[in-house]
């Protein structure tokens, strides 16, 4: 009736029917929260199941449809949030899976869910996206195809099988020559990640195509976990990747295998002249290559008598920059290394990159290990390097 005031009691009867109503459909956040994990649980059995009926019911089959070649041994969600607008709703999780065989641990990234609620209250996924802070997974941008090679298992979308077991060729000529050379105290599994184009690897690794244009693969991985972190994962830029002769493919595919074995002893102390100069060491260790073969930018360099006063600082490394400079910055990595390993021996070579990784900070990291394992400073060594490069590269 107008004009009739209500006294408070009614209005907190009120309030607390309707958060009883909500609680009972399951439209409270805890309520949706717990549907929402249901939902992506039962979601997460069919595709291991591998029962496409079940997996229909719980919403797209497209992810479904994408992952079918890939062994995996576990996959997971755990809801983080959900963002509830009537029968729609947006949810946060993270999602953790395991390559069958070669994640020791679970990767774990970051997704976000669309989903919606049909007439008899039950959610389904509408959509599967990487959060916005996360790369995308390879079954993000097409149906995978898999090839397992005798240490390797290789990725592919949009590529052939032929073109996939060449891959496989390559890195398994590779495990055996990064274990020669660096010791076989490492996985020794490759998981080769070959997407379409330079666009599909930018989008595995969240950046800019035009930071890894002319760059043939890259490697990531966890730092700091140990024995138990999941597989590196090495991604191919098929579009410079394909432009390599074949003894160029293998270099690439071990430097990139070498990344994998040193990841456990590589640290924020290691300098990129040494990760990436030994990557290259070991990548042309057992090839034919001269010097000035390898090295052609640092050899043009000293030709004109512009010999480096110093190693390369880690931003000379930088992939957006000026791709001679660039060249010059990996060139010069590994003349350092190759002369370490000539003058002092591979055995002094692979002691001093572990010194320099279990070093606990950047600072006196190098120093402290010419000193400990070369018996040299970082003076001499420096002016030994140069020298080095007037003798095989002038």
């Amino acid at each position: 009736m107008a004009g009739r005031r209500r006294g408070p009691g009614a209005s907190v009867v009120a309030l607390v029917l309707l958060l009883a109503s909500l609680v009972a459909c399951g439209g409270g956040p805890d309520g949706a929260r717990a549907e929402v994990q249901s939902l992506l649980d039962r979601r997460a059995r069919a595709l291991l199941d591998g029962d496409a009926a079940a997996h229909a019911r719980t919403g797209t089959r497209a992810g479904y449809d994408n992952l079918r070649a890939v062994p995996l041994a576990e996959w997971s969600y755990r809801v983080t949030s959900v963002h509830r607008t009537g029968d729609t709703a947006t949810a946060d999780a993270d999602l953790s899976y395991r390559v069958d065989g070669y994640d020791p641990s679970p990767v774990t990234t970051a997704r976000t869910l669309r989903l919606s609620r049909d007439s008899d209250g039950r959610w389904s996924v509408d959509a599967d996206r990487p959060a916005g802070s996360s790369g995308q997974q390879l079954w993000d941008q097409g149906r995978v195809r898999a090839v397992r090679g005798g240490g390797s298992l290789v990725l592919g979308v949009g590529q052939s099988d032929d073109r996939l077991r060449d891959y496989a060729r390559l890195a398994d000529r590779a495990v055996p020559a990064v274990s020669d050379a660096w010791g076989r105290r490492w996985f020794r599994h490759l998981v080769v990640l070959v997407p379409t184009s330079l666009q599909g690897m930018a989008g595995l690794l969240n950046s800019p195509a035009s930071s890894y244009r002319g760059i043939a693969a890259v490697t990531t991985g966890e730092t700091g976990a140990g024995e138990r972190a999941p597989a590196d994962r090495i991604i191919v830029n098929p579009d410079a990747f394909g432009l390599l002769g074949d003894s160029g493919r293998q270099v690439v595919l071990t430097h990139e295998a070498t990344h994998v074995a040193t990841r456990a002893h590589t640290s924020a102390s290691t300098p990129l002249w040494l990760s990436e100069g030994f990557a290259d060491w070991i990548g042309y260790r057992d090839g034919a290559r001269t010097p000035a073969q390898a090295a052609p930018e640092l050899a043009r360099a000293v030709a004109r008598g512009d010999i480096p006063e110093a190693l390369p600082a880690d931003d000379d490394f930088g992939f957006s920059g000026d791709a001679e400079g660039l060249a010059r910055a990996y060139e010069s990595g590994w003349t350092a290394c190759r002369l370490i390993a000539d003058r002092w021996g591979e055995d002094r070579l692979r002691a001093f990159y572990r010194a320099v990784g279990a070093h606990d900070r950047r600072e006196g990291a190098v120093e402290q290990a010419l000193r400990d394992v070369l018996g040299t400073t970082h003076a001499d060594f420096t002016a030994q390097w140069r020298d080095h490069l007037r003798s095989e590269l002038g």
